[in-house]
């Protein structure tokens, strides 16, 4: 059987698309697995069929719309600012001389979220103003982005007043398009939580999964090498008890009257 595979999260630039490639045909080299590499482009439907091997998703769509349809197999470890361990974090970004110093000073203002359904983008930033918010508002108004990257853009830009940007995607896109990411100041961190996990559909076998679970954490040298390249220092077996971390900031912002942000 061919199995499809696809790390579709963190390819802000053709470089870190073929890294991941790369490390994707090594993976399943190693593994003796039979891979199509896909770039899929519509994501939710993507993460549900029953012919993806490999693939990445947010923990907040795992937790709230995937679990049944796909196992984890680990998460990465990334060697970024704002990673501990395969913990991540965001960073709540404003533009530099746009008046904005604090999140308090974005009481009232625009706020560029990539996704509803982002735990970087839309989660954690909830949880950061929900003690501040009043009557279950906190902005003036909330633009969806579609994308980091969009949303930084945004703020340069003077369309939003503040984002939430997923740490990595951060520092891969200082690291690739620095002018990405000119202008803007980083206001403070977000509170931490396990990082985007690697999973399978769960139709595929106990044993294949184990298999590539295995060739994650003990790494062969070319794959390892191929890590190095993307800043991924290792990976670590998460459990839907850790994940279950995204779910407790979502419950402290609907415990400060906060359930949406808005």
């Amino acid at each position: 059987m061919t199995w499809k595979f696809a790390l579709p999260m963190y390819n802000v630039s053709p470089r870190l698309l073929h890294g991941h490639e790369a490390l994707l045909l090594a993976l399943a080299d190693e593994t003796g697995v039979r891979a199509e590499l896909v770039r899929p482009a519509d994501l939710p439907a993507f993460w549900r069929q029953p012919d993806v091997l490999l693939t990445q998703t947010c923990g907040y769509p795992y937790l709230t719309q995937l679990r049944g349809h796909v196992t984890l197999l680990a998460t990465p470890c990334f060697d970024f600012p704002g990673c501990e361990g395969s913990d991540y974090s965001s960073f709540i970004v404003a533009r530099e001389g746009g008046g904005i110093r604090s999140l308090a000073d974005a009481r009232g203002r625009v706020a560029a979220v990539n996704d509803p359904d982002s735990n970087s983008g839309m989660n954690v930033l909830r949880h950061a103003v929900a003690p501040w918010s009043q009557d279950g508002r906190y902005f003036e108004s909330v633009k969806w982005s579609g994308s980091h990257a969009a949303s930084l853009r945004m703020v340069r830009e003077g369309a939003a007043a503040i984002a939430s940007i997923d740490c990595v995607s951060f520092a891969y896109l200082l690291q690739e398009d620095p002018a990405s990411v000119q202008g803007v100041t980083i206001l403070q961190q977000s509170a931490r939580s396990p990082g985007l996990p690697w999973v399978a559909s769960s139709k595929a076998s106990p044993e294949l999964t184990a298999r590539l679970r295995a060739a994650l954490l003990e790494p062969a040298p070319a794959l390892r090498a191929l890590c190095d390249g993307l800043r991924i220092r290792g990976f670590e077996q998460r459990s839907d008890a850790d994940y279950g971390r995204i779910l407790q900031i979502e419950a402290e912002a609907r415990a400060a009257g906060y359930p949406d942000l808005a």
